[in-house]
């Protein structure tokens, strides 16, 4: 999701969707607010958004009773990742998140729930970490972040229409030699099945997912087609 999700929007229509791609209901959904180092009130929102709709569980790393705390014991780790069917990843840092995430083993635990199934998924930096680099504001200035974990072999671009130098910023990257990649605006998000995009969803009109990428030495942006989730297309 370039921006939406429980944290941002006051529907649940890209919750609900991500709640139905799973097999197992009612599904069990971690939250992994490491992007917000943790935040509390980022954790109450989420499980005051699934709470009776989901199993919702969460990971974090400042918490001693977390397994992401005993690196020792990596296979409990593993076997709370492997439990559960959507892993659902909050925004902030990107950089930060992806540091933590490969300290702890983290990244290489995810990759192999994705490959046995499991639905990846996130909003902002929680879109970014499953590409190949994308868009941040990490490091203060937006910039580029070339070491995404690479699931998506394409770097994204969140909050597209949402802050203002966005969109010019991936642009300017992608003519300077960055990969080209994927935009969505907020409410707008992608969907792939392993490596294929399936389709793009908004949950608000108008919101959009774009490719960005150079053709015949130039930027070209096009506007994929978008389902909104209501049931209307534009």
């Amino acid at each position: 999701m370039g921006g939406g999700g429980f944290s941002m929007e006051s529907n649940h229509l890209m919750d609900d969707f991500i709640l139905s791609l799973s097999p197992r209901q009612p599904a069990r959904v971690c939250f992994v607010p490491t992007a917000s180092a943790d935040s509390a009130a980022y954790l109450v929102k989420f499980y005051r958004a699934f709470s009776g709709r989901a199993i919702a569980t969460d990971l974090t790393f400042f918490d001693p009773s977390s397994p992401a705390r005993r690196p020792e014991r990596s296979s409990e780790l593993e076997a709370f990742v492997a439990e559960q069917d959507i892993i659902y990843v909050g925004g902030g840092n990107t950089a930060n998140l992806l540091a933590i995430w490969r300290a702890h083993g983290l990244d290489k635990i995810l990759r192999e729930a994705w490959l046995r199934g499991a639905i990846l998924c996130g909003v902002s930096a929680g879109m970014i970490c499953w590409f190949r680099g994308g868009v941040t504001d990490s490091f203060g200035d937006l910039e580029a972040l070339p070491d995404g974990l690479g699931l998506i072999d394409a770097t994204a671009c969140p909050h597209y229409d949402g802050e203002a130098q966005r969109r010019p910023t991936y642009q300017r990257l992608v003519g300077d030699g960055f990969p080209g990649g994927y935009a969505a605006d907020d409410g707008a998000a992608l969907h792939f099945r392993g490596t294929e995009l399936v389709e793009a969803l908004s949950s608000r009109d108008g919101a959009g997912v774009y490719r960005v990428e150079m053709r015949d030495g130039e930027v070209v942006e096009r506007r994929l087609e978008t389902r909104l989730l209501e049931g209307q297309k534009h």
